[in-house]
């Protein structure tokens, strides 16, 4: 691939400005690698247990010692990881179906949460497929204060003795507004035990290790994800987990199979090492994501797009936000990203009407696994202020190839460079 002098140049310049920081995160990578090695240790993992089960999938060591790792990990008291949960929507719908009952209220303290769960909650309307709303369920959400804050006086008002779920995302999504850390979670979590008993849930998805504690560890009742994302280390070929206390997973596991049967059938097939090997990957994958992340923003700010967050800002997920202000930019990026990438190099994005979203979307995605966000990705839904999200890169190396295509094609429509 050729770039432009102009283009190399500037992410010259970015490496430098951003040494510092990707020592930073190197030493969380370093941490978190400890956490996973220890917890492969105790649990004594063995080359038996990548065996794959059939059928029942009854006494298969691997797939249960694996949810005992991400327990640890995790700081939960039990978890279940499932190369059969299609995505992170999956998982997320398990948790709200494991917990919620009819009557129950489903409250989200940080605004509208991803646009696939609007048809899983009911917020489109639409009544007769089977929404949380059809079963009686009903919804309210607290939106974020302006400056992109929880707004906790609007939570106190909200949180009712019908509450039985507070649902927190912990990632921006398709919104312009901050990802929350770990400690602000911790803050919410203390609010709403102060007021209710209701459970806290986390949309942890994009977030994993990318700091040193995940919400469970501070008190959230489950946390849920993809492992086509940060924990599946780029390995996992499928699958979700949720994680959290032992009743949170119990019924959550009664709604993954069935009430009585739970987490003892399910067969692992032949996904358990690389599930294994993803999870022990997921530490520095994730690493090499957000240095990938940190150079986007540095390089799309000096071509003057607004970008949340800052390139030395601290961040708690993978995703970059590039605002490019027009559909045809966003064509650009996409086109970029994905002549920048190992797999369908050679593909055109285009926006179509993707299952689950209001608006058309369009996404680059040259993965080795099909839609999978820890790789070299980018997506975004075609509505001002025509915002790309950014996300991924199995290696710094592959995802700097990638942003600096990006950036050119970017480039390429005006006078920036």
């Amino acid at each position: 691939m050729r770039f432009t002098d102009e283009i190399i140049k500037l992410t010259k310049s970015a490496e430098r400005e951003l040494s510092d920081v990707f020592t930073q995160i190197d030493e969380v990578a370093f941490y978190n690698t400890q956490r996973v090695m220890d917890a492969f240790i105790e649990n004594k993992v063995s080359e038996a247990m990548f065996a794959g089960s059939t059928g029942y999938g009854y006494d298969d060591r691997g797939r249960d010692t694996l949810d005992k790792i991400y327990a640890s990990v995790f700081s939960a008291e039990a978890a279940f990881v499932r190369h059969s949960i299609l995505n992170g929507t999956h998982a997320l719908t398990i948790g709200l179906f494991g917990l919620l009952r009819p009557g129950d209220l489903l409250l989200s303290v940080t605004g509208k949460p991803y646009d696939t769960l609007d048809k899983v909650i009911g917020i489109n309307g639409k009544t007769g497929d089977g929404s949380l709303a059809d079963f009686g369920i009903g919804y309210r959400q607290v939106d974020m204060t302006p400056e992109g804050g929880i707004d906790f006086e609007g939570i106190a008002k909200e949180l009712t003795d019908k509450v039985k779920v507070v649902f927190i995302q912990r990632s921006k999504g398709y919104e312009n507004r901050r990802t929350l850390s770990v400690e602000e979670i911790e803050r919410v979590i203390r609010f709403v035990r102060a007021r209710s008993k209701a459970y806290v849930m986390v949309d942890n998805c994009y977030g994993e290790f990318c700091q040193t504690q995940e919400p469970t560890a501070v008190g959230a009742d489950l946390i849920a994800g993809s492992l086509i994302k940060n924990p599946g280390g780029g390995m996992a070929e499928s699958g979700g987990y949720l994680a959290g206390t032992c009743e949170a997973v119990r019924l959550c596991s009664y709604r993954l199979t069935s009430v009585g049967v739970g987490l003892e059938v399910g067969a692992s097939l032949d996904q358990n090492r690389n599930l294994y090997k993803g999870f022990f990957y997921a530490p520095h994958t994730v690493a090499q994501a957000l240095k990938v992340a940190h150079l986007a923003s540095y390089v799309f700010e000096k071509l003057g797009c607004p970008v949340e967050p800052g390139y030395l800002e601290k961040r708690y997920d993978i995703i970059q936000a590039v605002q490019l202000g027009s559909e045809e930019a966003m064509r650009a990026f996409c086109k970029g990203i994905q002549s920048g990438s190992p797999v369908d190099s050679f593909v055109t994005p285009e926006p179509w009407d993707m299952p689950g979203y209001s608006d058309k979307v369009i996404m680059a995605a040259g993965a080795f696994v099909q839609g999978a966000s820890i790789e070299l990705s980018a997506d975004g839904p075609i509505r001002p202020p025509y915002t790309i999200f950014f996300q991924g890169g199995l290696t710094y190396e592959s995802g700097k190839i990638g942003i600096m295509s990006a950036a050119q094609s970017v480039a390429s429509l005006s006078d920036r460079l």
